[in-house]
């Protein structure tokens, strides 16, 4: 696989992606709608197959799991998944955990890659699961939805990412347990048909998107601590 540097900041990208992928978590929906489409073909009614090879097709794009280049360098912050910048600033303390924080959300259409990804590379402190409503995930009022807070610790320093469901996902997929280590851009999970994340960070980290910008998992950079930054320049000057 060839790199490619961007520049002073060390940041690389990988270039060339593998074929595209299926989350194992379609293939039952995938089943359920191909299987009758074969059946009425095979019993000669196309017409009423056709519906259910469409509705199959769409849930083998609904789960693709693309891989993703995952940016190196010191002091990043990753996007956890595709779609469109709802929040980026100060977090609002009666949705946000506990204490002062910097806030990403964003919110997934039904059409965006539904997988999950570690937004910082680090250790899984806490798990919590958290009931609640059903409500279309791009409102204010989805705060009181359903939701999993993943905890963080990466470098020493707290992060939260919350995956949020909306009206049409009604199941959150979370692949980590409290005590696992995960990369920066690991798949941690995935929400089914629609959702929204939010990444909570320390006030510190400089945010590098704003709001109505559409982002990539694992690729696209919310956001970057500009001291890690400078040492990581620093290191490679050093060893240059």
């Amino acid at each position: 696989m060839r790199l490619e540097t961007s520049g002073a900041s060390g940041l690389r990208f990988s270039d060339r992606r593998p074929p595209m992928k299926i989350d194992r978590a379609g293939y039952p929906f995938i089943a359920g709608a191909l299987l009758p489409a074969l059946g009425l073909a095979l019993s000669r009614r196309p017409s009423l197959a056709v519906p259910f090879a469409l509705l199959g097709g769409f849930f083998a794009y609904f789960f693709r799991d693309p891989d993703r280049g995952i940016p190196a360098g010191p002091g990043i912050v990753v996007s956890p998944a595709d779609g469109k910048v709802m929040v980026a600033g100060p977090a609002d303390p009666r949705w946000a955990p506990p204490g002062k924080w910097n806030q990403v959300t964003i919110f997934l259409s039904p059409l965006d890659v539904h997988m999950n990804r570690a937004p910082v590379g680090g250790r899984i402190t806490r798990i919590e699961y958290r009931p609640g409503k059903f409500l279309p995930a791009y409102k204010q009022a989805a705060n009181d939805n359903e939701l999993n807070e993943i905890w963080m610790e990466s470098e020493g320093r707290p992060f939260v990412v919350r995956q949020v469901v909306g009206v049409l996902a009604r199941r959150i997929v979370c692949r980590v347990h409290e005590g696992d280590e995960a990369a920066r851009g690991e798949r941690i999970g995935l929400m089914k048909f629609g959702s929204r994340m939010d990444v909570f960070m320390p006030t510190d980290l400089e945010i590098l998107v704003s709001i109505g910008q559409h982002v990539v998992g694992g690729e696209s950079i919310l956001a970057r601590d500009r001291s890690r930054l400078r040492i990581g320049v620093a290191e490679e000057v050093a060893h240059a």
